[in-house]
């Protein structure tokens, strides 16, 4: 706990170990992290187990986690590791959380904190070519400090004790006593000799600047008050979230009825891992969700989530509306972004629309909430307290963007009483 908080106070960078059994892996993120100031890798390690020894000598914030390793998978050490106390936030990073895997569902049922769909080829070009993603990834996993249980369906209540058999302290213990593991010396010394592997040539690529981030002037135009959309019978609905929102979304989905107004939501999540989010939700929900595809009409008692890796834009036609999903840089640092969607909302939707923000780290969804207010939507904020990381819904509020702040457990009779509203 000590090197934690002393990371935070006196801020100083955020401490990664990174778990992969490829050393070209390892290698290519330390170089990827290590190349920004505010991020540091401290160690690597071939598989979970060298990674419990890696720990013990220095505790870090964030762990990078495949999946597919020797000994013991990815999965099973995120399930034990967010049974402990005081877990430490993990990014899964791997190759098999695509297209509804089953993988996909237990990292988010076990805590994952972020997800990245690593490629199958080309790996070391992935990671060269999506820096943001990995840095901003780590940044968001380290804003769960103290709040990892809370992203665990499973374990609403605290599950692990002082007597865990997976304990990891900041204090370095005796690695041989943790019984999950087996840990033989002639192990340890085998994969250590594994781990140390020779100097990869530094690519400019990996050593050069963060992308500089982009609003949603590169996707859509700012809406023109002189041009406000006409009223409509039915009020829309648009969400955005990121960090924690996998769990909010359910909170908030589940509540509403079957007749609810239609719902365009943005959760950031990489490509593929969105459709098994909407399936898993769809089987809890009153209201039918999908993930959306180009052209879907928006419909009451219907949820559209935008599919990884692609904006969504609500646009309209007639008095009925729709939702475009394109391609396009990153917005905000992110794709798809919630500021384009709701921009695309105050453009389209003007006063016919309500906005809704939730726990994510970052600002994106500050600016195109401020439009909507603009326009005349009323805009709903997640409170702080609710929030796993309050970054996103603060952004908001500063921005003058929010005309409400409620608990998340307040959200959606909210949103429907002001539906009713505006009707």
């Amino acid at each position: 706990m000590a090197d934690k908080l002393q990371s935070q106070v006196f801020d100083m960078p955020i401490k990664v170990l990174i778990i992969d059994d490829s050393a070209l892996v390892r290698q290519t993120i330390t170089e990827i992290l290590n190349s920004t100031s505010d991020i540091k890798v401290i160690a690597s390690a071939p598989d979970p187990i060298v990674g419990v020894r890696r720990i013990h000598d220095e505790r870090p914030d964030v762990i990078i986690l495949d999946i597919e390793m020797a000994r013991m998978d990815g999965l099973t050490f995120l399930k034990k590791m967010n049974e402990t106390i005081d877990p430490i936030p993990c990014v899964i990073c791997s190759s098999l959380v695509e297209k509804g895997s089953p993988e996909s569902l237990k990292a988010l049922e076990y805590g994952a904190a972020e997800i990245i769909l690593k490629p199958s080829v080309g790996t070391k070009k992935f990671f060269e070519e999506s820096k943001v993603l990995l840095v901003e990834a780590v940044k968001s996993a380290n804003s769960c400090q103290g709040k990892i249980k809370q992203l665990i369906p499973s374990q609403a209540k605290m599950h692990a004790s002082q007597e865990s058999n997976f304990s990891i302290p900041a204090k370095k213990v005796d690695v041989q006593k943790i019984s999950s593991i087996k840990n033989e010396d002639d192990d340890i010394q085998e994969l250590e000799e594994v781990d140390d592997m020779p100097k990869l040539p530094e690519t400019p690529i990996a050593m050069g600047h963060v992308q500089p981030k982009l609003s949603a002037d590169v996707i859509l135009e700012k809406p023109n008050p002189a041009f406000a959309p006409i009223d409509t019978t039915d009020t829309v609905i648009v969400v955005g979230a990121s960090t924690g929102g996998t769990e909010a979304l359910k909170d908030f989905l589940t509540m509403l009825p079957e007749n609810s107004p239609g719902l365009v939501i943005v959760q950031h999540m990489p490509e593929h891992f969105t459709a098994s989010f909407a399936q898993r939700l769809n089987s809890l929900c009153k209201i039918a969700v999908h993930e959306a595809e180009d052209g879907d009409m928006v419909q009451r008692g219907q949820a559209l989530i935008a599919p990884g890796n692609h904006h969504m834009l609500l646009k309209r036609q007639g008095k009925d509306y729709y939702v475009e999903i394109k391609d396009g840089p990153l917005v905000s640092r992110h794709r798809p972004s919630v500021d384009v969607l709701f921009r695309s909302a105050a453009r389209y939707a003007g006063k016919n629309a309500i906005g809704i923000i939730m726990t994510g780290m970052g600002d994106d969804g500050a600016k195109g909430m401020k439009e909507m207010h603009d326009a005349g939507a009323f805009n709903i904020a997640q409170d702080e307290a609710s929030c796993i990381v309050y970054g996103m819904p603060c952004e908001a509020v500063k921005a003058g963007a929010v005309d409400k702040i409620v608990p998340l457990s307040e959200i959606a009779q909210t949103m429907l009483n002001n539906a009713k509203i505006r009707k």
